[in-house]
């Protein structure tokens, strides 16, 4: 039995796919623990495992009134980076393991902790961001410079990121009594070393690049784990039961400010009506809120049991509900925002999948509810997302990331 400690550092959707890595690698006969921030202590104690609360920094973002964008931009900044290795190192350095698994957000931090606790680590990511020629990091967004300037993208990315972060890594190395090393130096020794970094998506959906170094490779995607005592409100299934399969509506943690959220909530309300549709909003964030008699709207719910039922799902293209609208089969209309979800959106245009992309900036009610028309229309496209539901559910990355750790700790 070996003592695994998974650093999930991030919104519910980088967190909820870990439950189930987590719970795979405890049915293995490990012990796991995971490291999150505060409010995700339900989720993750739900399926069984161990919890260590991270302490969430304080940034604009949690202020209604303030723009999603200004509390990433502190939030990413060197001192809210500094804050949350800090609070990371905090939570997790009494912690007894035998190997680290570093999301991104963790990274800054785990290394050194990985190196001052004479551990292995690995990486556990929900995109693809490392060199190719095939495209630049996902978190760009969906275009391309061509195969030479895909790469430098990425290394233009990792140099910046070292220059940036150095001083706060240097600082995180003093306080665990470690040597003097570079940031720019410990990513080159990761490289040589072909340190192992697990991709949570579908080669379906993205084939691993031929051009990827060793050690990075594809798992597929990792399910969140289901608290076995959910039960759906009786409003929701009353709902549900009243009526034609409704359609789906969800922008993320990362969709806007609440100051927009009456925006989206009279879009969305109009192209429902519009559409002749009924809907079923994820309320988010922002608390969007369209309620009407023919559109509900709900909390967090396990998307596994949700969008099966759905006619089509509108959403803002997270690598999470990405993912679930895939694994249920159900037709997509991207209406991506920020970071990855460009790339995903673009991902399900090309596989058939989706209708056309919508950017969130570019959104009207009219051309949401021709979207919607044309998702719940068209045969061609529900019989794609059958087929590609088939292949996604076939594959089993907890299994293949389960098989991974086991070879690295021998």
């Amino acid at each position: 039995m070996a003592r695994i400690l998974i650093a999930a550092i991030g919104s519910h959707g980088d967190v909820a796919p870990l439950t189930g890595v987590g719970v795979r690698l405890r049915q293995a006969g490990h012990q796991v623990t995971i490291a999150a921030f505060d409010r995700f202590s339900s989720l993750i104690t739900a399926s069984g495992l161990h919890f260590r609360g991270v302490a969430e920094p304080d940034t604009p973002a949690h202020d209604a009134d303030v723009n999603v964008t200004k509390g990433l931009a502190e939030f990413l900044a060197p001192r809210g980076m500094r804050s949350l290795g800090a609070a990371i190192i905090s939570a997790v350095q009494d912690v007894t393991t035998d190997i680290l698994l570093l999301s991104p957000f963790s990274e800054l931090a785990g290394h050194p902790l990985a190196e001052a606790k004479g551990i292995p680590s690995m990486g556990i990511r929900l995109q693809p961001c490392s060199a190719t020629s095939q495209f630049p990091p996902a978190t760009l967004g969906a275009w391309s410079a061509g195969g030479a300037g895909n790469r430098l993208a990425s290394h233009a990315g990792a140099w910046l990121v070292d220059r940036l972060y150095g001083g706060v890594v240097a600082g995180f190395r003093r306080e665990l009594d470690l040597p003097k090393v570079s940031a720019s130096k410990s990513r080159k020794n990761r490289t040589e070393s072909k340190w192992t970094v697990l991709h949570g998506f579908s080669t379906y959906v993205v084939p691993r690049p031929l051009d990827w170094r060793p050690g990075l490779e594809v798992a597929g995607y990792w399910w969140p784990e289901t608290d076995p005592q959910w039960r759906p409100a009786p409003e929701l299934t009353d709902f549900l039961a009243a009526g034609d399969q409704p359609v789906y509506f969800g922008f993320g943690s990362t969709m806007t400010s609440a100051a927009d959220a009456a925006r989206l909530s009279e879009l969305v309300r109009g192209a429902v009506h519009l559409a002749g549709v009924r809907g079923i909003v994820q309320t988010g964030w922002a608390g969007i809120n369209a309620d009407d008699d023919d559109i509900l709207s709900v909390d967090e719910l396990p998307h596994s049991w949700l969008f099966p039922r759905m006619a089509a799902v509108v959403h803002h293209c997270g690598a999470g509900t990405t993912a679930a609208g895939l694994r249920a089969g159900v037709p997509t209309v991207a209406v991506p925002g920020l970071g990855d979800q460009p790339f995903w959106a673009a991902r399900l245009r090309n596989l058939g999948l989706s209708t056309d992309t919508i950017p969130q900036r570019a959104s009207t009610t009219e051309r949401l509810s021709e979207a919607i028309r044309a998702a719940t229309t068209d045969q061609e496209l529900k019989d794609r997302g059958r087929r590609a539901a088939n292949v996604v559910g076939a594959e089993d990355g907890a299994a293949y990331t389960v098989a991974a750790i086991d070879r690295l700790l021998g």
